[in-house]
């Protein structure tokens, strides 16, 4: 991918150096960066959620049982370790989505005392179709990437998250 020339944390690295040549500011170069491109993703995911009458969290859930694969059904507290939220939490959140009827609960046929969280046909539509519209925004975001870029980026990313796995 080819530049015209400095951008924004060019200028802004360059500032810091001036100002603080005591203070290395090289770590500025990537993760400026990578916090701008994060502004401009979360908006795309706002954008495309709310073409679908979704919230990013109501996203999350729905996106969690579908991706279980069919018949998109998950504990309660199965969906709690996908989306990284707390038990209370998640119990209001599958309130609020099963009141908009996109998600219902049934008897854990395992379990008594359990429930299981499934997806609704209505649900189903939803999320695909965001996650549709998404990825469509993701990708125009990393339109200017070679495939080996986006591959090398990739790579990068993975190593660079690596320590914060859960």
């Amino acid at each position: 991918m080819s530049t015209t020339g400095p951008d924004e944390v060019d200028l802004i690295v360059e500032a810091w150096r001036r100002e603080r040549p005591d203070v290395d500011v090289a770590p500025m170069h990537v993760l400026s960066r990578v916090s701008r491109l994060a502004h401009h993703l979360d908006r795309a995911r706002r954008e495309a959620f709310t073409a679908h009458s979704l919230e990013s969290w109501e996203f999350d859930v729905l996106a969690a049982l579908r991706r279980s694969g069919a018949p998109y059904e998950l504990s309660p507290g199965r969906l709690v370790g996908e989306t990284l939220v707390t038990s209370g939490t998640m119990t209001n959140r599958v309130d609020r989505l099963a009141g908009r009827g996109l998600v219902e609960r049934r008897p854990d046929p395992g379990d008594r005392r359990g429930v299981l969280v499934r997806l609704t046909e209505t649900g189903r539509e939803r999320v695909d179709g965001a996650l549709s519209e998404l990825m469509d925004r993701e990708a125009e975001l990393l339109a200017g990437l070679s495939p080996a870029e986006a591959e090398s980026l990739v790579a990068a990313l993975r190593t660079l998250t690596s320590p914060f796995r859960t």
